[in-house]
């Protein structure tokens, strides 16, 4: 049977005459794994393994001290020298403290001597270069800043702040972190720094200052001790509704936080249970460890004596206090309450037994490696009674077992354990006791992808409330707004503001509008796009319904006058001024009104080619009559001149083929548009954003705007022409009429243009109507109304009364009566006779 040696060291077995039960739970599962390994058949058969336990006092000079003494075997240490014979020294697992960790490493990376810490968790550490032979059984602090940055997302806390300790450890921690928070998008409110030292005036800041903070949720990273100090700060102060964030985290700190109704979680790496633990102390007396001064400290403090003090016999007769005793080292620790060492749970001490068990795995891997097939040069193996610190860490960097086939054990390339952590709630009991409920997990290399996973039914949450508190900086913003950033705070502090028309946000916190597609538009909650309502001026709509009846009853209207002048033909109110033209005007202006039902309903491509067209052609019909009948009243008082020739040109066919000349000419326009770009269906989803207008889209521009200057070039001659004429003598002048029925057109159609460009859709298309309906309207109105009144109601048959009153009008009306004859000065007087 032989021995290999491993070494622990630990920083808080004792200090300063104090004993730390914490510090001696780590020894003690220290000790616990290296018996059960010893007992165990199939681990180590025929090899024992030793140990040796050192305190280094929290001191760096101790810590190295101890290694060169340990690596020596006996005295102080000399570098590079060793009186160790026999049995080997395998590994190193510690130390705690990452301050204490990092010297340590980097001496025993000069030798490749394994060291395996299991509570050290700088990154750092992770560096193979600077610390080849570093491995540890917990996460490193990045790893575990991750997992706090994936609850607070869970949770939704977003705005966050961070107690931490001011020393390399907490400022390292808070670096990572604040990296981490960074990354998920949550923000910090504030980073204190709190000092190692002389912290009780610093304490009582953050008590004062923890009433003004906004953020609930504080990550903390203080030792219990530190964080207890707070707690008890904090005692009597209102902290309402503060969650608590710890790496790991015990029944007192619990306890302090309950009264003043906060919260903790703690976010620990995940453990097993240690079988046999927490009754491996009651079988343990100390006769069988007579030189471990450890226990003995342990003893004093669990059965509240002392140790008689060796050499000194006189010390030990004195009297003592009343209530004090001498220890025996023969009591039995059945039935003592030792708290903290039946949390067997404890993430450090599962870490020291967890790394003795690698160790040991990785020595059975050495002794079972095959000659010739080792991993050393030309196939050579290490020998188990004699190797060397470089051929053991190759196989711990290797290990890979499961312990107690609970929980599997491995390092990656980094030396680092799996990063998997438990998500820890304290809670309170009926009995008003405290304890820790694991709610959740977080595990970093799940296959699945899934980092986190979370059992809501068993939180706890203070102040019976049924859902997480929040921690944020601003509410959300619900969807159909957007987040509009405050200027000079984080990104996480904002305004919310409705999504203008057109755009949406489906979710919460956008912080973007989303453009809806150009045939939808945005909902009035702004946080769905619907399809565009389709809209045209239909007959069914109020305005195209009234447009309608007006345009039929001005048809009507039309037809009517137009009955009553071909009834009234032989008058000679008729008869005046060409009745052919009257008859064509008449039946141009019940085209116009009738036309204008051309604009309503939903355009097709007939329509969309009748519309401008027809509106076109009769418009110019009409305007071309009034223009051939204007010039009939100026040539009227012209011809009755002695020797003038106009009177050849007095004949109702020249006046009816100058209309057909006029109308032609826009028809030829009209051709020459359809032929080249002619009007089409179209939908305009830019004008309207909430509807798609279906229109005519009048393909060419310039067409369109040529048909309307014809027209208005025939109506501004119309209106010269019989604006020169309104002063000749007749009790009834027709150009008086005319020129007013010019001005009406071109009121209306002047301010037609800058109308119909200023609206869109609907009210483009009923403007259009209008202006067709009113000038039509003007015109019937100026022209054939007064006309229709004396026919009805002044002129009886063909009543004299009327034409005395003025031989202008007589000769008006009488030269549309005459045949056509050559004209002669006989003629001419014997026509003055006859009237006279």
């Amino acid at each position: 049977m032989k021995n290999v040696d491993i070494e622990i060291f630990e920083d808080d077995i004792k200090r300063a005459k104090l004993f730390s039960t914490w510090g001696y739970q780590v020894a003690r599962a220290f000790i616990f794994a290296i018996e059960e390994i010893n007992k165990d058949v199939h681990l180590l058969p025929n090899l024992t393994l030793g140990y040796s336990i050192w305190d280094s006092g929290n001191s760096v000079f101790k810590a190295l001290q101890g290694i060169g003494s340990l690596m020596k075997g006996q005295g102080d240490p000399v570098p590079n020298y060793s009186c160790r014979s026999s049995p080997p020294l395998a590994a190193f697992v510690g130390e705690a403290h990452s301050s204490l960790s990092i010297p340590m490493a980097r001496w025993l990376g000069l030798y490749k001597f394994p060291q395996v810490s299991y509570s050290s968790s700088v990154v750092s550490l992770s560096d193979k270069t600077q610390f080849p032979s570093f491995l540890r059984t917990t996460p490193n602090d990045q790893s575990w800043s991750h997992s706090v940055a994936l609850v607070l997302q869970y949770f939704g806390w977003t705005w966050v702040g961070i107690m931490a300790q001011d020393d390399d450890f907490g400022n390292q921690a808070s670096y990572f972190l604040s990296d981490e928070l960074k990354k998920a998008g949550i923000c910090r409110e504030f980073l204190m720094n709190i000092p190692t030292s002389n912290f009780h005036e610093k304490f009582q800041c953050v008590a004062r200052t923890m009433g003004t903070i906004s953020a609930k949720a504080i990550v903390v990273i203080l030792n219990t001790f530190s964080f207890s100090l707070i707690l008890k700060q904090l005692s009597g102060r209102d902290v309402t509704g503060k969650i608590w964030i710890r790496r790991n985290i015990d029944e007192s700190e619990i306890a302090l936080s309950y009264p003043n109704i906060s919260q903790t979680l703690a976010i620990s790496r995940q453990i097993g249970k240690i079988k046999g633990f927490s009754e491996f102390p009651g079988h343990m007396q100390v006769d069988e460890i007579p030189e471990n001064d450890y226990i003995k400290r342990f003893w004093g403090k669990i059965f509240k004596c002392k140790w008689p003090i060796q050499g000194l016999p006189c010390l030990n007769n004195r009297t003592e206090p009343e209530g004090s005793k001498f220890c025996t080292g023969k009591d039995h620790l059945q039935g003592q309450t030792i708290s903290s060492l039946t949390l067997n749970t404890l993430s450090e001490t599962y870490g020291a037994y967890v790394a003795t068990y690698s160790i040991a795995h990785a020595l059975q891997d050495l002794s079972s490696c095959n000659i010739r097939e080792g991993p050393f040069g030309n196939g050579t193996c290490a020998d188990i009674w004699d190797f060397q610190p470089w051929q053991l860490l190759y196989y711990i960097k290797k290990v890979h077992f499961w312990i107690h086939h609970e929980k599997e054990i491995a390092f990656d390339a980094n030396g680092d354990s799996p990063a998997v952590y438990d998500i820890l709630n304290g809670q309170e009991t009926l009995q008003k006791s405290f304890f820790l409920v694991n709610i959740g997990v977080v595990d970093t290399m799940d296959p699945s992808g899934k980092e986190l996973t979370i059992n809501e039914s068993s939180i706890i949450w203070r102040g019976d409330q049924s859902q997480a508190p929040h921690s944020v900086c601003s509410e959300s913003c619900l969807p159909g707004s957007s987040q509009i950033p405050r200027q000079g705070w984080p990104h996480c502090c904002f305004d919310c503001r409705l999504c203008e028309k057109g755009y949406i946000s489906k979710n919460r916190d956008m912080e973007q509008c989303e453009k809806c597609p150009e045939d939808q538009y945005s909902n009035s909650h702004r946080n769905h796009c619907v399809p565009k309502a389709e809209v045209f001026l239909g007959y069914e709509e109020p305005i195209g319904m009234a447009m309608t009846c007006v345009a039929l009853s001005f048809s009507l209207l039309t037809i009517f006058i137009l009955g009553v002048f071909v009834r009234h033909r032989g008058s000679p109110l008729v008869r005046a001024n060409n009745a052919v033209l009257s008859y064509i005007l008449l039946i141009s202006l019940a085209l116009c009104f009738l036309s204008s039902l051309l604009f309503l309903g939903h355009p097709t491509k007939v329509t969309c080619l009748l519309q401008q067209t027809t509106f076109g052609i009769v418009f110019t019909m009409a305007i071309s009559s009034i223009f051939c009948k204007t010039i009939t009243v100026v040539f009227a008082f012209q011809a009755t001149r002695p020797g003038s020739i106009i009177r050849r040109w007095m004949r109702p066919r020249i006046y009816n083929s100058m209309v057909i000349i006029f109308s032609s000419i826009q028809v030829i326009i009209c051709a020459i548009w359809l032929g080249t770009s002619p009007p089409f269906p179209a939908a305009d989803i830019q004008s309207q954003p909430e509807y798609i207008i279906i229109e005519c889209n009048k393909g060419s521009v310039i067409a369109f705007y040529c048909v309307l200057g014809y027209m208005g070039f025939l109506a501004l001659g119309s209106f010269l022409v019989a604006f020169l004429a309104k002063n000749l003598p007749d009790t009834y002048n027709e150009a008086k009429f005319i020129t007013f029925s010019m001005l009406v057109f071109f009121s209306v159609w002047i301010s037609f243009l800058p109308t119909y460009h200023s609206t869109k859709g609907k009210a483009m298309v009923a403007v259009e109507i209008f202006s067709i309906l009113a000038s039509s309207a003007g015109l019937l109105g100026c022209i054939f109304v007064p006309k229709c009144y004396m026919i009805l109601f002044k002129l009886n048959g063909h009543t004299h009364k009327l034409l005395k009153r003025s031989s202008g009008g007589i000769k008006e009306m009488y030269l549309q009566t005459l045949p056509s004859a050559p004209y002669s000065p006989a003629s001419s007087r014997m026509d003055r006779k006859s009237v006279k």
